[in-house]
């Protein structure tokens, strides 16, 4: 378990990071995520089954961030690669047309991180990836997020992700994404 100070933020618990039982805890996360990612009461729905169908992958892990009453206020999760998975198929032809393609296999897929808006800017999301990468057996990670410049691809850029491919379009997303792409272990600040 890693512990995050409160740092004078109005809420100044520690924040204890450490494995979570997404499964039991699906809709804390998906209020985190809801408040984070801006998402409606329709998508929760959806997100919810899609969840706990990932968390019966084998390989798939979660961690949490939790405040000292046990409040989760960031989570992250992921799993091993499988070009069969639907992010898969959607996000090969465009690894493909930029010489990628490899990248699906041998990698730990990140497949939601977020933190809710009232702790980032704390080290959460960093302690969070770095966390549940540190004990893949894979040797490099891969994941996908809104193609803008934002303090996410930010975080991810300072521990070594790059781009793999950009304006990557998914189903029912009303932005374009790109993916990126990092040899683990992840680069330390």
């Amino acid at each position: 378990m890693l512990r995050i100070p409160g740092q004078g933020h109005p809420s100044p618990d520690d924040v204890v990071i450490g494995p979570l039982d997404l499964s039991a805890r699906v809709d804390e996360a998906l209020a985190v995520q809801a408040v984070a990612f801006g998402l409606s009461a329709d998508e929760i729905a959806v997100r919810r089954q899609i969840v706990q169908r990932h968390m019966t992958h084998p390989g798939a892990r979660a961690f949490g961030a939790t405040t000292g009453d046990g409040r989760l206020v960031g989570f992250v999760y992921g799993m091993p690669n499988d070009r069969t998975h639907w992010w898969s198929t959607v996000v090969e032809p465009y690894l493909r047309v930029r010489g990628h393609d490899d990248w699906l296999d041998g990698s730990f897929v990140i497949t939601e991180l977020h933190v809710h808006p009232h702790y980032q800017n704390r080290g959460i999301g960093r302690a969070l990836i770095t966390t549940i990468t540190d004990s893949a057996d894979a040797p490099r990670s891969i994941l996908s997020a809104i193609d803008t410049d934002s303090p996410a691809r930010g975080l991810y850029r300072s521990l070594g992700y790059e781009d793999l491919a950009r304006q990557v379009l998914f189903p029912s997303a009303p932005k374009p994404y790109a993916v990126m792409g990092a040899p683990l272990p992840l680069r330390r600040r």
